[in-house]
């Protein structure tokens, strides 16, 4: 007999908001700069629960915070009268869109039931994680700079993407030698420097590279020896792009608003993990309510990238805990 959520029969009342943060100095990747996280929240009310889900629209794939805020716009109706979290994937595409719904929708029901969001994914209480930092791209210097006033991190990881990557490595490395490092190339790498650059990583002991060329352009991944495992990242949204990477990539950097919520993202790395592919799960830059859902999506992940609270300048209340690198799972005040 299918269990009743307390409160289900009440209509939900939907509400979409653009907030901005902004970020401490500025952010720099590869394909450019920014100095604020600008992101779309989800708040669904039922009754007297709230439930708060929360995205970062990605120029990458094509998003803007106007073209999200109307994603969920148009699919108002359905939402206000009762989708459920597997109906709103049939719904809404995968993107930041469907990530703000969905993940309102875990944690309105954590509210309805008086359950954890983990008690409803099925998973034990969830753990405290230890979160890469990332550095920001800039010449050699600059990046040395930024790896030595963090060089007490345990995992840092290290924007790259620019003309002479090799020298920015080697400065990483030397400034702080006892940091396991991940490189994310963010699609800036060439076939011409990518066996080089590979190689000076292997060199300086990298403990993973990832998305070094870009999406669909990836195939000589499958024609090299790989000196250090790589990773997925803009090549893999959610389970339908797996069977792409065989060959190419050791593991997948697993992200909400790629995937399009909590709930995908939970089925993407089921089946990485059956097909032998690490998990990394990652972030936008955002803030801690965007975090709050990945850290359970991060129990068991070979790497941790859940650092965008620590690139602010200022976050939401209530926030995430983090000490240095340690990031404590969310209160039910937050998310879940």
């Amino acid at each position: 007999m299918k269990e009743m959520i307390p409160g289900a029969s009440m209509k939900r009342i939907l509400a979409v908001a653009v907030e901005r943060f902004p970020i401490a100095g500025s952010f720099v990747i590869s394909r450019g700069a920014k100095t604020e996280a600008a992101v779309v929240t989800c708040t669904l009310s039922q009754g007297s629960a709230t439930g708060h889900g929360e995205c970062v629209p990605y120029a990458r794939y094509g998003e803007t915070l106007e073209s999200v805020a109307a994603q969920i716009e148009a699919a108002r109706r359905d939402i206000e009268t009762g989708v459920d979290r597997m109906a709103l994937r049939s719904l809404m595409p995968a993107g930041a869109a469907r990530n703000a719904v969905d993940c309102a929708l875990w944690d309105l029901e954590t509210k309805l039931t008086g359950k954890r969001a983990f008690q409803l994914m099925g998973q034990p209480a969830p753990d405290p994680l230890t979160t890469a930092f990332t550095l920001s791209l800039g010449s050699a210097e600059a990046m040395a700079k930024q790896a030595s006033a963090n060089a007490h991190r345990p995992l840092l990881k290290v924007k790259v993407g620019g003309d002479d990557d090799a020298a920015r490595i080697r400065a990483v490395t030397d400034a702080a030698p006892s940091s396991r490092l991940i490189l994310d190339a963010n699609e800036g790498w060439t076939e011409d420097n990518l066996v080089a650059n590979l190689a000076m990583a292997a060199d300086c002991g990298v403990a993973l590279v990832e998305q070094p060329l870009p999406a669909g352009r990836d195939d000589m991944l499958a024609r090299i020896m790989r000196p250090l495992p790589v990773c997925a990242d803009e090549s893999v949204h959610g389970p339908e792009d797996l069977a792409a990477l065989a060959g190419k990539y050791d593991a997948i950097n697993i992200k909400l608003d790629k995937a399009g919520g909590l709930t995908t993202a939970l089925e993407l790395r089921s089946r990485a993990r059956e097909i032998g592919l690490g998990v990394m799960v990652g972030c936008m830059v955002g803030t801690s309510l965007a975090m709050a859902p990945a850290v359970l999506l991060a129990q068991g992940a070979d790497y941790v990238d859940l650092d965008g609270p620590l690139l602010l300048s200022r976050d939401r209340e209530p926030r995430l805990t983090y000490v240095g690198s340690q990031l404590f799972p969310p209160e039910p005040a937050l998310w879940g």
